[in-house]
């Protein structure tokens, strides 16, 4: 472990661990714009400054090895100057209208505003009128509002393993792109939505953008993979869906399906009680009814007589459940699975 102190605050770390790590553990707040604890150290945004004792300079903390006896400063005015500085030139070079973006309220452009007390910009605001890219079914890019701190590239790159995108032109004309400047759905997006949640502002959003006012957590249940989930729920309809990070399983990461592909809970045609056909059309019983009407049919068959198909979608235990049931009840070896599909 090593020991080092910042802003007072005594506290040890893993040997490997940087700076930002330290002051995170020591519950100190360090504003920063490209770091996420997901991707690689990359020290784009320049926000992480810290004072270092006996060290010239305000180095980057999140890609600054933390050693055994260092004395660190993360708020002080000479380094919230410099912040503040970083801050304004890049709101203005994007859109000022916080009130008309999808991410207000959870910009983290405008959070770091607000802590390095930014009440106004010296300088004129130009925007370079890039056309939005609507071309994808789930999300906006509006690289107007992109202030290049490559998160985007990195989690596609790092997480997803894709590479769909990254950075193209020089200097002021630098942007994020595909290959060719094409449309995204030129590309080869997958639509996994992951740069959508790692952008900090609101260059990348989605098209169903509505607050949600409380989240739940449940599994995935489009593969027997089991990723976690996160709800966002508004009254009782699934407004939006994020990765939990908690989960064993996928540790925040989702696929377009999971991501995205929720409008089938509240489709008018979803099932929500069982049917049984009764003088040719179906109609509504009760859930113990149906499983006593089926377990009264199964308990007539057994062994060769009996088969089932088991479902992708169900998780690997229900999954295994059912074949328990097939083999050790039913009597059966005749159990198949959709997961060719």
């Amino acid at each position: 472990m090593i020991s080092l102190t910042i802003e007072g605050r005594p506290v040890q770390v893993p040997e490997g661990s940087t700076v930002l790590d330290a002051a995170r553990k020591a519950g100190v707040y360090v504003p920063t714009l490209c770091h996420d604890p997901d991707l690689k150290p990359y020290g784009a945004c320049r926000l992480c400054l810290v004072e270092v004792e006996g060290v010239k300079g305000y180095p980057a903390s999140c890609t600054l090895p933390a050693n055994n006896g260092m004395v660190v400063r993360t708020d002080t005015q000479a380094l919230n100057q410099l912040r503040r500085g970083i801050v304004e030139l890049l709101v203005a070079e994007g859109h000022d209208n916080c009130m008309a973006c999808a991410k207000n309220n959870r910009c983290e452009l405008q959070r770091i505003g607000a802590y390095v007390g930014l009440t106004k910009v010296r300088y004129e605001q130009v925007h370079r009128g890039i056309p939005v890219d609507d071309s994808n079914p789930f999300f906006y890019r509006d690289l107007d509002k992109c202030i290049l701190c490559a998160r985007c590239v990195r989690a596609c790159a790092e997480v997803e393993f894709v590479n769909a995108i990254d950075y193209g032109g020089r200097g002021y004309d630098a942007v994020i792109a595909t290959m060719g400047n094409r449309p995204l759905t030129q590309s080869n997006c997958e639509s996994c939505g992951e740069c959508v949640d790692q952008c900090p502002v609101g260059a990348l959003v989605r098209k169903k953008n509505v607050m949600p006012t409380r989240e739940v957590r449940t599994t995935c249940a489009y593969c027997g993979v089991g990723c976690g989930l996160v709800l966002g729920l508004r009254g009782d309809e699934i407004v939006q869906v994020r990765g939990d990070d908690d989960a064993p399983v996928n540790h925040g990461t989702l696929c377009v399906k999971g991501r995205f592909g929720v409008e089938f809970v509240h489709h008018k045609d979803r099932l929500r009680t069982p049917l049984m056909k009764k003088d040719g059309q179906f109609v509504p019983i009760s859930w113990d009814e149906a499983l006593d009407i089926i377990s009264e049919r199964l308990a007539r068959y057994s062994g060769s007589e009996y088969a089932s198909v088991a479902s992708g979608r169900c998780t690997n235990e229900d999954n295994y459940v059912f074949q328990k049931f097939t083999r050790g009840v039913m009597g059966s070896n005749s159990i198949d699975h959709c997961a060719r599909l």
